[in-house]
């Protein structure tokens, strides 16, 4: 404990630097209106500013990166309570109750409660962070070749589980789909080429950042093109920063929807949305007046925003201890370390125990920054909605080329981008998500290296897969979480849980 305060009291003098301050208002600034603009996500902008930072200095990049991460999940809320439309995914339960609350009037109410809400459940998720994050980092040195498959196999199966709930199969094909892309090319270990001819562009394998790029940013140009033209509500912003009664009269719901964000967002491939939905959810069954959610509620305002926002941070958990990322962002932030010779994983506590509590500093100053900037700059900020998209949409379009090709310099990576981003838009008409798509190619390598691996090991014999501990409860659990979203599961289910009550029925008709 003494020495990860120490470490956490180093990162912060470190970063305590004019340069560096300058860096995260700017980054988060880019945020908040990346997340604010319809079209535009905060995956896409975590994308294509990762491009930009590859001269950076490590720390300073990844730093730049999480900023625009928490400024773009915030950001979302400013549309999602002025238009009606939420920014980002993430902010979709914030429109439930921030658009009632703007037609009343009360716009910079909803605005300054949802900051609040945002800053504090950043700060819930970042102290958990750095709680949870050394814990799990020493317990995941337990993990051999076996459980990293599992693991893999998991991150897929609960990502499409939970980002497709009502049809999970749309999500594991999304997700399975990944691994498949993720294959092509040479393989690690004796070199083979899959699925393209020798000396092609696609020997070397699909890039994962023009393919993000392209998921991402260029079908969401497309997305946003077909759809109608949007207005802002027309209400003068008033009194932006929220009284304190109001906070503290939430306070527990803050708190609640604050943890049940980060452990949510720890989860791989789920994501801020689901985060948020459920600390919503939550809020209103636990609330004395439900009847007032959907209508213009506070209490829910803040849950949502508390929910998703405590997400960032506990998205950064399963990225720094086992290299799997808790969300699309996290994925390309994921990227980006790898990019900058980092390697997260399960010797991080080893390797880079430093960086650990660098990132929850880097978290620390992104929220402060967006405390900041979301309370003092309202008026200037929603001119910013007012931008035409059709002379805003060719800048993104051009940021995305750019982004694809400047990794490797390669022609080829800008037809990938181009390709993923068809691609994309075609599954998103027909409901498939794509952060299961996504989590598939990243999982890829690390499924495909660890089955060889552990083939190896075991002597192409299958036993060892099933009789390792760990290994043997995230089959079940992968194996559990198929089954209930099978109907004769759940009648069995159902039936066994009616045989058990039974009994107890009866004693109290009795």
């Amino acid at each position: 404990m003494l020495e990860g305060l120490q470490l956490f009291g180093q990162s912060l003098l470190g970063f305590m630097q004019f340069k560096i301050l300058v860096y995260v208002l700017l980054a988060t600034e880019l945020g908040i209106i990346v997340g604010m603009l319809p079209g535009l996500t905060a995956t896409m902008g975590v994308a294509l500013l990762t491009t930009l930072t590859f001269k950076m200095p490590t720390s300073e990049a990844i730093l730049v990166l999480i900023c625009m991460y928490v400024g773009a999940i915030y950001g979302g809320s400013r549309s999602a309570i002025l238009l009606n439309i939420p920014g980002t995914p993430a902010n979709a339960a914030t429109a439930v109750d921030g658009y009632p609350l703007a037609k009343q009037g009360r716009a910079g109410r909803a605005i300054g409660i949802a900051t609040t809400g945002s800053f504090i459940g950043t700060f819930i998720g970042m102290i958990i962070l750095a709680l949870f994050t050394p814990l799990i980092g020493r317990f995941a040195l337990e993990f051999k070749s076996f459980e990293f498959f599992w693991l893999a196999i998991f991150g897929i199966v609960i990502s499409g589980n939970l980002t497709a709930p009502k049809d999970p199969l749309k999500g594991w094909i999304a997700g399975f789909l990944g691994l498949f892309i993720a294959m092509i090319g040479m393989e690690s270990s004796f070199a083979f080429i899959r699925f393209a001819r020798p000396g092609s562009e696609m020997s070397g394998g699909i890039a994962l950042l023009p393919a993000m790029v392209g998921v991402f940013g260029f079908a969401e140009i497309i997305t946003v093109m077909k759809q109608s033209a949007y207005e802002v509500v027309n209400t003068r912003i008033e009194r932006v920063i929220p009284k304190f009664v109001e906070i503290w009269r939430n306070k527990w719901t803050i708190v609640r929807s604050g943890v049940v964000g980060t452990f949510i967002g720890a989860i791989p491939g789920v994501g801020e949305d689901i985060a948020a939905w459920v600390s919503y959810d939550m809020a209103k069954r636990s609330s004395k007046t439900p009847e007032k959610f959907g209508k213009g509620s506070i209490e829910g305002l803040i849950a949502a925003e508390a929910g998703n926002n405590a997400c960032v941070a506990g998205a950064m958990i399963p990225v720094l201890t086992l290299a799997i990322p808790g969300s699309a962002p996290a994925a390309v932030l994921l990227a980006a370390m790898f990019i900058h010779g980092v390697r997260p994983g399960p010797l991080i506590m080893i390797e880079f125990p430093s960086f650990v509590y660098e990132v929850v500093v880097m978290v620390l100053l992104a929220s402060a920054a967006m405390l900041i900037l979301g309370l003092s700059m309202v008026k200037w900020l929603v001119k910013v909605l007012a931008v035409p998209r059709e002379k805003l949409m060719p800048i993104i379009f051009v940021l995305c080329v750019v982004g694809a090709f400047a990794i490797q310099s390669r022609t080829f990576d800008i037809g990938v981008m181009v390709f993923f981003g068809v691609v994309g838009y075609f599954l998103r008409e027909m409901d498939y998500p794509m952060a299961p798509l996504v989590l598939g190619i990243i999982l890829g390598d690390i499924l495909d290296k660890n089955l060889r691996r552990s083939l190896i090991l075991s002597d192409g014999h299958l036993a060892p897969f099933f009789n390792q501990p760990i290994g043997l409860v995230l089959f079940f659990v992968t194996l559990l979480v198929i089954l209930s979203k099978m109907k004769w599961f759940q009648n069995i289910m159902l039936g066994l849980k009616n045989l058990i009550t039974a009994p107890f029925r009866k004693n109290k008709e009795v």
